[in-house]
């Protein structure tokens, strides 16, 4: 458990952040790069509306159907996280370092969000699509959220933790936005669990799956109290929260947002008298393999052997999409642990790419994560 202390003593954590804590680190960040400026289109879970066209379903409409499709979108929105990050981590060559272990356990609280969306989905009659949900990049996330969000794939460098890892978890506050008005990742969980709330569904235990993920346990989920603590837990670990600082939840280690804000900035956050600031002890930005962005459509004209390591990395992370999906529709531990064995190996071919130097000295190659179909 990390607990780092201000000048006055007081320690903070993940979940105990002040509404000023959002306004202070927005002030500094510059906003991200428009997706649809840059002329990418919309993206949507297959079948499934946008999430403002969800949320434009009058909450009397809202009941089990509403529930699966939302949930499905909230699926494919988990993991169109973890790829990028996965990269930024995999690029940096100290993993005992602060900033690795940082973006290291975020991943793995991603992947524990996943899992629970997946289990929720489950428990109202769904069935998680996860291949089909998998994410072209470079590209707009899911459902048309955060559309100013141009989500790609890189080595871990300053531009590419402002503009893709925290603009992905940015809070709702509207100063730490932009003037965009696309649906937020934190709107659209409230309105899922007020599609709970009022719907109260029977929720069945019967094919979700139980897994230690990272430092969380998957556990089934089966009552209304449940599903309220999940909510909080994926927004929370995300964004973090506008309540006092008296309000501890849990661990303290920093929600993803402001964990990137350390790396971007260099140093850790610290309350002062007027709020949160990025002005606490340093945070060397480590050194990092060069992996260039991956271009639309993926490295054009790569020799015999970065080929040959792109069709290995997709051909795992195929299998990765497609025994995660088994898991859920048979209701079956096993797989999901073969999923993580798989999801593990993806680490060699990544790296053996990020070490290739692309011709011209632009660089180094990277895993493209191109999902199957594409």
């Amino acid at each position: 458990m990390r607990e780092e202390a201000s000048e006055t003593g007081a320690p903070f954590g993940r979940r105990t952040f002040m509404a000023s804590a959002v306004v202070a680190a927005a002030a500094s960040v510059p906003a991200a790069a428009p997706a649809l400026a840059a002329g990418l289109p919309e993206a949507a879970a297959p079948g499934c509306r946008s999430v403002a066209h969800l949320l434009a379903v009058p909450e009397s409409g809202r009941g089990v159907d509403w529930l699966r499709e939302a949930l499905q979108v909230a699926v494919a929105l988990e993991l169109a996280t973890i790829p990028p990050y996965l990269c930024g981590w995999w690029s940096v060559g100290d993993r005992t370092s602060h900033v690795a272990r940082l973006i290291r356990r975020i991943i793995g609280d991603e992947m524990y969000h996943m899992g629970v969306v997946c289990n929720l989905l489950v428990a109202v009659g769904g069935r998680p699509r996860i291949t089909d949900a998998a994410l072209a990049y470079p590209g707009p996330l899911p459902g048309g959220v955060r559309e100013e969000v141009n989500v790609y794939l890189s080595g871990l460098n300053r531009p590419f933790v402002r503009d893709v890892m925290m603009a992905i978890e940015a809070p709702e506050v509207p100063l730490a936005r932009g003037a965009n008005n696309s649906p937020g990742i934190g709107h659209f969980y409230d309105g899922l669990l007020r599609a709970f709330r009022a719907t109260a569904p029977p929720l069945s235990a019967g094919g979700q799956l139980s897994q230690r993920i990272g430092s969380d346990v998957l556990e089934p989920v089966t009552d209304l109290d449940g599903v309220e603590r999940a909510v909080e837990i994926i927004k929370e670990q995300g964004e973090g929260t506008a309540s006092s600082p008296e309000d501890a939840f849990g661990d303290d280690y920093p929600a993803h947002y402001y964990a990137f804000g350390e790396i971007y900035h260099g140093r850790q956050l610290r309350r002062e008298d007027d709020g949160w600031r990025f002005t606490g002890a340093p945070v060397p930005f480590p050194d990092a393999r060069p992996m260039a962005r991956v271009p639309a459509g993926g490295w054009p004209g790569p020799s015999q052997r970065v080929g040959d390591l792109l069709d290995r990395f997709d051909t795992a992370y195929a299998k990765v999409l497609g025994t995660l999906e088994a898991a859920w529709a048979h209701g079956d531990a096993r797989t999901l642990g073969s999923a993580v064995r798989t999801m593990r190996a993806l680490e060699g071919p990544a790296v053996e790419l990020m070490e290739t130097g692309i011709p011209g000295g632009r660089g180094t190659y990277g895993p493209q994560f191109r999902p199957p179909g594409a």
